[in-house]
């Protein structure tokens, strides 16, 4: 096994346990841990992606992670940072 296939398993571990947690109802959408746990594992297997050159997939997690990290950085309306 690649260290490529090492880093994009844990990207996709990490991705999959937050989707579950959050269909289980263990873990809100809302929650920043979600999205902390969306942004690690998108960019991992971002890296992961790149380091094999297989570009469809670094788009794909690369837009993934952004909207996880903005999401994460997201101050509420009506309140100050």
């Amino acid at each position: 096994m690649k260290i490529s296939d090492i880093i994009a398993s844990v990207g996709v571990i990490i991705l999959l346990i937050a989707f579950l947690l959050n269909l289980f109802n263990k873990l809100s959408a809302e929650s920043k841990i979600y999205k902390l746990m969306n942004f690690v594992g998108a960019g991992t297997c971002c890296y992961a992606s790149y380091m094999v050159s297989f570009y469809p997939f670094v788009v794909l997690e690369g837009v993934w992670g952004f909207v996880a990290l903005i999401s994460l950085l997201k101050v509420p309306r009506g309140t100050s940072i």
